[in-house]
């Protein structure tokens, strides 16, 4: 059985991400079939300034974006920009299926920003270029959180919350994540607002709940959990995934015990795409440090588990 093809973008070079890929080759290799995108020449300076050889196998391709002088651990615009044309061709290809999903590595979003990219990630991108409502999704095989709402301020996220948007959430959720257990609810409000108390976004959550049960034709999502005891050994034990309506409700606990392990999956969109769930670590960039590489083989994990469904 002929492995996947996985698109893999190369993230910012001024950080971890090159690194990540040189070292796992072999391992990822032995799961999907590697392409990354990034050009050969950007490709030996990188690997020369590693000290690390480039495996005989590695495949790249050419013409993704002008090279530059990578600078290990600077925010720089060239890096941003070759972070998101590598992105950008990944994408492509899979659009095009060319290849059967994409892994994105680390990006420095101010870097993004230094070279005009107007977007404040991956996912914003994703949304944009499919017209779709993408929904990120942050985990382990342990369990998944998935954010309603994203990078917004807090005070913001209140007002969020409407019956509508929430409605479709769940539905998408439901029909491209395919829980197999039933799926945790966060409130938004201390004691998940006791009864309108500390607040009434549950009244709108339970609604949006009520609606998408209505569609499901079953108990699929649970009432308004209170989010402070959610992630407790005895509730944590009787679900799999989650829905925070916030980035910190959600992401907090997860990363407090499963940071290592953890990826993001990119949800409701006609490709699929995978991420590490860390940074590009400019403080150890090109330093010799050993790396964790958990997340990224999970994410590559990830993909192949999925496709072979």
């Amino acid at each position: 059985m002929s492995l996947k093809k996985v698109a893999i973008s190369i993230g910012d070079l001024n950080g971890i991400g090159i690194q990540l890929a040189l070292e796992n080759h072999d391992a990822v290799s032995e799961i999907v079939e590697p392409l990354y995108c990034i050009d050969e020449a950007m490709l030996q300076q990188a690997s020369d300034k590693l000290k690390l050889p480039i495996p005989e196998n590695f495949q790249t391709i050419e013409k993704v974006a002008p090279y530059f002088e990578i600078e290990a651990g600077v925010v720089s615009k060239e890096s941003g920009h070759y972070a998101y044309e590598s992105f950008n061709k990944a994408v492509i290809m899979a659009d095009l299926k060319k290849v059967d999903a994409i892994c994105t590595l680390p990006i420095h979003k101010k870097a993004w920003e230094l070279a005009g990219i107007n977007y404040k990630g991956h996912t914003d991108a994703l949304r944009d270029f499919f017209d779709a409502e993408a929904i990120m999704m942050l985990g382990c095989d342990k369990m998944y959180v998935a954010l309603f709402t994203e990078h917004i301020p807090l005070k913001e996220v209140a007002g969020s919350i409407n019956e509508k948007h929430l409605t479709r959430f769940l539905l998408d959720f439901y029909k491209t994540a395919k829980p197999d257990k039933q799926v945790a609810v966060l409130g938004l409000n201390p004691h998940a607002g006791d009864d309108g108390v500390l607040g009434e976004e549950e009244k709108i959550i339970q609604q949006a709940i009520d609606n998408a049960h209505e569609v499901l034709r079953g108990e699929i999502f649970t009432a308004p959990l209170v989010p402070d005891v959610a992630f407790t050994p005895n509730v944590r034990k009787n679900y799999r995934h989650y829905i925070a309506m916030y980035h910190d409700q959600g992401l907090t606990p997860l990363k407090a015990l499963y940071f290592d392990e953890g990826i993001n999956v990119s949800l409701n969109l006609p490709i699929l795409r995978t991420s590490v769930d860390h940074g590009t670590a400019f403080d150890i960039a090109y330093k010799g440090v050993v790396l964790n590489s958990l997340s990224y083989l999970n994410a590559i994990k990830y993909i192949e588990a999925t496709l072979g469904d």
